[in-house]
């Protein structure tokens, strides 16, 4: 059970405080509720894009880096479809140094033509070293919009392509920044050895005066039923075969997402996962296999993907993957197969909240989904899905018509 106390400041901005007396540290982790889906699909790549504007400075302090090791806390940020999140960790006692840091940012961001310029190349690099030169790299860039005709999960947060960052002008950037980085689309969450008081005047002291702002209206298209099976096939320079299969499944809002998600841990969670042993250690199929849910807010996917083994035919690949959903679509699981997978998301989520930088991560995540106590219901959620509730969920995901597969062929 995570306790925590939460209040809001006059211009928006929902602060959660966590007390965890057990670390001499402090995690502050900020969360923006923008990502690449609230991106103009001709101007994607915009929130990775700040992810790495954000740590060129701002106004008043020209080195975001400097006084945060001079304070002794590491940082870090991550994007996703549906976030950017940023966090810091540092000694209590040095907390003040991330409330300066942080609000100073969200209301003073030094833009410049040559600082763009060069976060620009950044992400151009990234681009070409992750998705482009880098052997199966482009799957994901494939298989989205294979997936999705007309929701914004359709591209990676990288972007679709690499000229729309360098096609980007101050003007773009600084409109992205105006309508999505201010305190009343915001969430901050600290966990450590502190009280709500102190963290409720910092809070006040730091972001209190910044003023809130006008919030671009979130307009997300709903991506129709798929009825068709889809394919497409491209052949590369990489050592093997291999198969990507998406399959579109319910909302993180949903029970049914839950569900998704323990049938991905029963077909591969591990070496005595289904599609393990039977695709990799008795059939010798594949190499490499893994099934896995791309967690998202809005309606996601559920990918399975594998390596082949050489010599192994394609079609054949794609079959016994068919087989294995097929069969956990027609018939129930045992209920030694289903508790393990219970019992070890339980030990995962639990070990997890040893960590004071998770658990206000995850505090910030679930208020943005609506309250943040339910991080508490987590564990319950998963376990009271049913082996009814796995067969129904997978009949229904694995359906052929809901299917979208990647044949990734070796030109070697």
């Amino acid at each position: 059970m995570i306790e925590f106390e939460k209040f809001t400041l006059k211009n928006g901005l929902k602060v959660i405080v966590h007390n965890d007396p057990s670390t001499t540290l402090v995690a502050f982790n900020i969360l923006y509720n923008v990502g690449a889906r609230d991106e103009n699909p001709e101007k994607t790549g915009f929130a990775h894009l700040f992810e790495h504007l954000m740590f060129e400075g701002s106004v008043n302090i020209p080195s975001y880096d400097k006084p945060l090791q001079l304070a002794g806390g590491e940082n870090n940020a991550f994007t996703t479809n549906d976030i950017t999140n940023y966090y810091i960790t540092l000694p209590k006692e040095n907390i003040e140094t991330a409330f300066w840091l942080e609000s100073d940012r969200m209301s003073g961001l030094d833009f410049s033509e040559q600082k763009l310029e060069i976060q620009k190349n950044v992400v151009i690099e990234e681009f070409n070293q992750r998705y482009l030169n880098q052997p199966y790299g482009d799957s994901s860039l494939l298989l989205k919009p294979l997936s999705y005709k007309v929701h914004p999960y359709q591209w990676a947060t990288i972007g679709k392509e690499i000229s729309h960052i360098k096609n980007a002008g101050l003007d773009d950037v600084k409109d992205f920044f105006n309508h999505h980085y201010a305190p009343n689309n915001a969430i901050l969450s600290i966990a450590g050895n502190v009280t709500t008081k102190e963290i409720k005047q910092l809070s006040e002291k730091w972001f209190g005066p910044i003023e809130k702002q006008e919030i671009a209206l979130r307009n997300i298209p709903q991506e129709p039923e798929q009825n068709e099976a889809r394919t497409q096939t491209i052949e590369r320079n990489v050592p093997f075969d291999a198969i990507y299969k998406a399959f579109h499944m319910s909302s993180k809002m949903e029970k049914e997402y839950y569900v998704a998600d323990l049938i991905s841990d029963v077909l591969s969670n591990g070496k005595s996962s289904r599609l393990y042993q039977n695709l990799v250690k008795n059939k010798k199929l594949f190499s490499d296999i893994n099934a896995y849910i791309t967690g998202d807010i809005d309606a996601g996917l559920f990918i399975v993907t594998g390596k082949l083994m050489n010599n192994v035919k394609m079609d054949d690949a794609d079959k016994a993957i068919n087989e294995e959903l097929n069969q956990i679509s027609t018939s129930i699981i045992d209920d030694y197969e289903i508790e393990k997978v219970k019992n070890k998301f339980e030990s995962v989520h639990q070990f997890g909240q040893l960590s004071a930088l998770n658990k206000a991560m995850e505090l910030a995540y679930h208020e943005l989904l609506g309250n943040a106590d339910s991080i508490n219901q987590e564990v319950e959620k998963y376990r009271s899905v049913t082996k009814e509730d796995l067969k129904q969920v997978a009949s229904k995901m694995f359906s052929t018509k809901n299917s979208s597969t990647l044949y990734y062929l070796s030109k070697i």
